[in-house]
């Protein structure tokens, strides 16, 4: 499994929730909850909408086939202008109408998943709510800025005719065949905003681009148990020991045996506190045979042993 395909795997908690929304303009939202998830996905798929992060000086209009992947902000109001007023906000996970009360019931459903008024000329958009799971998810989020909008193109567009063709049918197997629909949605919008040169990404997501070292990521991935030496993933990958530890220093910001214990480290946090496995238990998951090495390591890394680290953090569960 490549590295990307690793995180967006360990990162996910919980199957996304897709909805569609036709709403005939002028409308607004304002998403305050502060329990949302901490990855949303919204397509446009006709008509232009904008959104404002809370607290942006200004907001980002998206347009017919934009993606825009809002990750771990304070709030943020989908409007289908920038001078819409405010019309609904989201609280606790109640929508209740600015200046006024809870609002009964959601829009109007016209279809299963499908809210809104439906009539001529209305801004359509696809929301998908993403739970991210711990260090994993957080390693994901670390790729984007609050707001990353991907311009619409070929593939993406393809793949969203697939979802609005199927995200209002309500046959056996429908959630299954959303989620993994959302899923490649998010995953080609990750990779085009990766490509993109404004993206400010993490040094080891910017190395993957680098033939050897990205191979050099992926065999520490892929055996991540394994006693890995400098000199044997340097003659892995065809370089000599000196060149290739400087390039992966250079690249990534730091050694490889060093990415490779961060790594492990990430790996057990979310193990320890999503399961109850022993501190044997989860070293011998991460490539320790013994836990007291293992403890070390991880004390080293996190500034606390496994077992205080899953004590401090037993509310996240």
């Amino acid at each position: 499994m490549d590295v990307l395909s690793d995180l967006l795997h360990r990162a996910h908690a919980k199957d996304a929730l897709v909805k569609q929304l036709i709403r005939r303009p002028p409308w607004s939202m304002t998403d305050a909850d502060a329990d949302a998830p901490p990855l949303t996905v919204v397509a446009a798929l006709a008509g232009p909408a904008s959104i404002r992060l809370e607290g942006a000086a200004e907001p980002v209009r998206i347009g017919a086939g934009d993606i825009a992947l809002i990750g771990r902000t304070g709030g943020y109001t989908i409007a289908d202008s920038p001078t819409t007023p405010p019309e609904f906000v989201i609280r606790g996970g109640k929508k209740y109408v600015v200046g006024g009360g809870e609002v009964a019931g959601d829009h109007q459903s016209l279809a299963p998943r499908t809210y809104g008024d439906g009539l001529p000329g209305a801004t359509i958009m696809l929301r998908g709510a993403y739970e991210l799971r711990g260090e994993m998810g957080d390693r994901l989020l670390d790729m984007l800025p609050p707001l990353a909008v991907v311009p619409a193109g070929p593939r993406t567009e393809a793949v969203l005719d697939l979802l609005v063709a199927e995200v209002s049918r309500d046959e056996p197997g429908q959630d299954a065949v959303l989620h993994r629909l959302l899923d490649l949605v998010l995953v080609l919008a990750l990779r085009a905003w990766c490509a993109r040169p404004e993206a400010a990404l993490p040094a080891w997501c910017r190395a993957l681009a680098d033939p050897a070292i990205g191979d050099a990521l992926h065999l520490l991935h892929d055996d991540r148990a394994r006693r890995w030496t400098i000199a044997e993933l340097a003659a892995k990958i065809g370089m000599s020991r000196a060149a290739f530890a400087a390039r992966f220093t250079d690249l990534v910001g730091e050694p490889p045996l060093t990415y490779l214990t961060s790594w492990r480290m990430t790996l057990a946090a979310d193990v320890l506190r999503d399961t109850e496995a022993t501190v044997a238990t989860v070293a011998r998951q991460v490539g320790y045979e013994d836990a007291f090495a293992f403890s070390v390591a991880f004390k080293r890394v996190r500034s606390l042993s496994p077992s205080m680290w899953r004590r401090a953090n037993e509310s996240s569960c």
